[in-house]
C-alpha cells in the first residue's frame, strides 16, 4: 500500500482496515493547550525534546550518527529538522495509538512519556497551542529501505497519513512544519524562536541552531575551567545576574554525582521572607524543565536561588515541575547538606564573608539551627540577638551572664529590658522569629549554661522592697491608687529601683493578658456568653503597676491627700508606663489616658486660677 488516509474517530471504519484507532483529537488538543501547559511557549521545548530524543535513540544504535537540530522561522511558520532515528509508517500508526491511549486517562500521559514514541506524540500535539496545521515528514534510520512517511494534522481533529517518494527525504531524520494559528504568529517569529530556543536548550549536548546561530552554551558556567577562584566567582556572578537579575553575595556548588546533579546556588543579596516560595531553574538532561521548581531545597534555604542540571529527577506529565518522590526527597536533603557545609566553611575560614551573609540572612540560618545542633554550635559566635547588653551572639552573652534570661515576646522584653539592665539582669529578646527556641536549645550545645524565662514575678523579685514603715505611711495613697486601677485588672506595687528617672513600670505576663482579654470579652458579651466566659475566670495573676519609691515625682504624688487627684495621677502613671513599654493600647486604655490628661489640666488650671485670683 503506497498511501493510507485516516480520519478522526467520527469517520466510518471498515472492519478490514489494517490500522484503526479512536481518539478525540480535538478534545486532546484542548486538554493540552488549556489544562496541561502553563504557557504557549512550551511548544518549542516539546519540539526540541522530540528532536533530542530522536537523536539519542539513533545514537544508541549508531554512536557515530550526526546529532543536528535546525530551526528555521519562515514567515508565519516554523520548520524543525533533526538527524534522529526517524519513523516508518507503522511507527506513525503506533504513535497515533499511543496518543489515543494518552487521551483516555490522565496517567496515560505520564505513561506515554516513558518511551520515545510517546514523548514524540504528546509533544507534537502540544504544538497545536500555537499552530493550526502540523506536517511531519520522517524517514527511519532503523529501516533504511522504508519509504519516507508524512503525517499531516489540523486543529479541527482531522489528520492524514501517507507514504512519500524516496526523494522526499533521502537522509534519516524528521522535519516538522508548523503553520501558525490566527493570533499566534508572534510565537513563531525569528526573534521569539531564537529566545525560546536559547532559554530551553542552552545546556543541550547536541548541535542545535536557529538558522546559523548556535544555541547551546557548553560547558555549563559551573563546569567551566577558570584561571582562578576569583575569576570563577566573577563569571558566576555575571551568570546569576543574566539569569535571575541580581548579583549574588556568593555562589555555592551543588554537585551530587550519585543523583546525577550538577549546578550552583546563588545567595540573594537582600533579605526575603521565609514564607516566600523560592523558584529554581531545573534542566533535565540539558533541557530546561522549569523555572519555578519550588520543592527543590529544604524550606530553611529560602535565601538562595538554584540552577542545575539533572538526569535522575522525575518530571510531572506537563514537564513543568518535579514529581514528589523518594528521589526528590533524597536530592533535597543532599542539596541542603551542600548549603550547610558552605556555611560551616565560612564560619571556619572566612568570617568577613560570613558576617556579611548573616547581616542579611540570619533568619534562614536561625531556622536551620533550630533543628540542627551542629549548626547551632557552629553559629553560636555569629548569630545576632537583641539583648540588654546590645546586639550580641548567644555565645558572648552567655559568657557575660551566669543565667541567660529571655522573654518570649517583644512586648515583654520592652517592659522589662530597661529595669532588668539597671538591676544587672541580662535579658535576651526571644520575641523574634525562632529566637526563643534557639535560646532554650542553648544548654544542649553549651553544657552548663543556665537558661530561664524572665516573667513579671522574676523582675519584681529583683527590685528592692521599700522599708515597711515608709510603705505603711503611704497606705492611704496606695489604697486609693489600687481602687482606681482595680477595674482595669491591675494591681499597684511600691518598690525601689533604678534608673531613678523611671517613675513607674507596667508588668504583666501571658497569663495576665489572657485573663484581661477574657474579662474584656465578658464585659462586652450578652448574658449567655458572659456567663460562659465568667465560668472560665481563674486565679491567673494580674498585671501590676510598680511605682518607683526612689523617683521624686512618685514621692510628691504619694504626699497627696485628695483621693480623686491621687486616682487621676495614678491613671496618668499607668498610661505613661504603657507608652514606655510600647504596648498597643486598648480602647479602655486610650479613654483612660484622655481622661487623666483632661483631669490634670483641670486640676492645674483650677490651682493656678485660685492662686492668681483677687487678693
Amino acid at each position: 500500500m503506497d498511501s493510507q488516509t485516516s480520519q478522526s474517530s467520527q469517520a466510518p471504519q471498515s472492519p478490514h482496515t489494517p490500522h484503526t484507532f479512536q481518539v478525540d483529537l480535538r478534545g486532546l488538543v484542548d486538554l493540552l493547550s488549556h489544562h496541561l501547559y502553563s504557557s504557549p511557549k512550551v511548544y518549542l521545548r516539546e519540539l526540541l525534546q522530540n528532536a533530542v530524543d530522536a537523536i539519542t535513540a539513533r545514537r544508541a544504535e549508531q554512536p557515530d550518527a550526526p546529532a543536528r537540530v535546525r530551526l528555521y522561522a519562515e514567515g508565519a511558520g516554523l520548520r524543525v529538522e533533526d538527524s534522529g532515528v526517524g519513523l516508518t509508517e507503522s511507527d506513525v500508526h503506533g504513535l497515533l495509538a499511543t496518543i489515543g491511549r494518552s487521551s483516555k486517562r490522565a496517567d496515560g500521559i505520564q505513561e506515554a512519556r516513558s518511551d520515545f514514541l510517546g514523548q514524540f506524540g504528546i509533544g507534537l500535539l502540544a504544538c497545536f497551542v500555537v499552530a493550526e496545521r502540523i506536517r511531519v515528514v520522517s524517514r527511519s534510520a532503523r529501516t533504511p529501505d522504508a519509504a519516507p512517511v508524512e503525517w499531516t494534522a489540523t486543529d479541527d481533529g482531522s489528520y492524514v497519513v501517507r507514504t512519500l517518494p524516496d526523494e522526499a527525504r533521502r537522509e534519516p531524520g524528521t522535519t516538522v512544519y508548523l503553520e501558525a494559528r490566527p493570533g499566534a504568529a508572534d510565537w513563531l517569529s525569528p526573534d521569539r524562536v531564537r529566545t525560546l530556543a536559547r532559554d530551553f536548550g542552552s545546556l543541550l549536548p547536541y548541535d542545535v541552531r536557529v538558522g546559523d546561530e548556535a544555541i547551546a552554551d557548553l560547558p555549563a558556567p559551573w563546569d567551566r575551567a577558570y584561571p582562578s577562584p576569583a575569576t570563577r566567582r566573577v563569571a558566576l556572578a555575571r551568570h546569576c545576574h543574566d539569569l535571575f537579575g541580581f548579583t549574588p553575595l556568593d555562589s555555592i556548588d551543588l554537585d551530587v554525582p550519585l543523583a546525577g546533579i550538577r549546578g550552583v546556588a546563588y545567595v540573594l543579596p537582600t533579605a526575603v521572607s521565609p514564607a516566600q516560595r523560592a523558584s529554581h531553574r531545573v534542566h533535565l538532561k540539558g533541557m530546561l524543565l522549569t523555572e519555578r521548581a519550588e520543592q527543590l531545597l529544604p524550606d530553611w534555604a529560602f535565601f538562595v536561588r538554584c540552577v542545575l542540571d539533572t538526569d535522575s529527577l522525575r518530571p510531572t506529565a506537563s514537564r513543568e515541575s518535579l514529581y514528589e518522590d523518594e528521589t526528590l526527597a533524597g536530592v533535597r536533603e543532599a542539596l541542603g547538606e551542600r548549603i550547610r557545609s558552605w556555611l560551616t566553611r565560612l564560619a571556619a575560614g572566612d568570617p568577613e564573608r560570613l558576617a556579611a551573609f548573616l547581616s542579611v540572612h540570619y533568619l534562614g540560618v536561625k531556622s536551620l539551627a533550630r533543628h540542627d545542633k551542629e549548626m547551632l554550635r557552629t553559629m553560636l559566635p555569629w548569630l545576632p540577638f537583641e539583648t540588654t547588653d546590645g546586639r550580641l551572639s548567644l555565645e558572648e552573652f552567655a559568657q557575660r551572664h551566669p543565667v541567660v534570661h529571655f522573654t518570649r515576646s517583644v512586648e515583654e522584653y520592652r517592659q522589662v529590658a530597661p529595669i532588668a539592665s539597671a538591676q544587672g539582669i541580662g535579658v535576651v529578646n526571644g520575641g523574634y522569629t525562632y529566637d526563643s527556641e534557639l535560646v532554650e536549645a542553648l544548654p544542649s550545645v553549651r553544657p552548663g549554661t543556665v537558661v530561664a524565662e524572665l516573667d513579671a514575678d522574676t523582675v519584681t523579685a529583683h527590685l528592692d522592697a521599700v522599708d515597711p514603715s515608709e510603705e505603711l505611711a503611704l497606705s492611704s495613697f496606695l489604697a486609693a491608687a489600687r481602687a482606681r486601677l482595680d477595674p482595669l485588672g491591675c494591681d499597684v506595687v511600691l518598690r525601689a529601683f533604678h534608673p531613678l528617672s523611671v517613675p513607674a513600670l507596667h508588668l504583666d505576663d501571658r497569663a495576665a493578658r489572657h485573663e484581661q482579654a477574657r474579662a474584656d470579652a465578658e464585659e462586652q458579651a450578652d448574658d449567655l456568653w458572659s456567663g460562659i466566659l465568667g465560668s472560665l475566670r481563674g486565679s491567673a495573676p494580674r498585671a501590676r503597676l510598680v511605682l518607683n519609691h526612689l523617683n521624686p515625682l512618685i514621692r510628691r504624688i504619694g504626699s497627696l491627700q485628695d483621693p480623686e487627684l491621687i486616682g487621676t495621677a495614678t491613671e496618668s502613671l499607668y498610661g505613661q508606663a504603657l507608652l514606655m513599654a510600647q504596648r498597643p493600647l486598648r480602647p479602655t486604655d486610650s479613654a483612660l489616658l484622655n481622661r487623666a490628661f483632661i483631669g490634670l489640666l483641670e486640676w492645674a488650671t483650677h490651682t493656678n486660677s485660685t492662686e492668681d485670683g483677687p487678693r
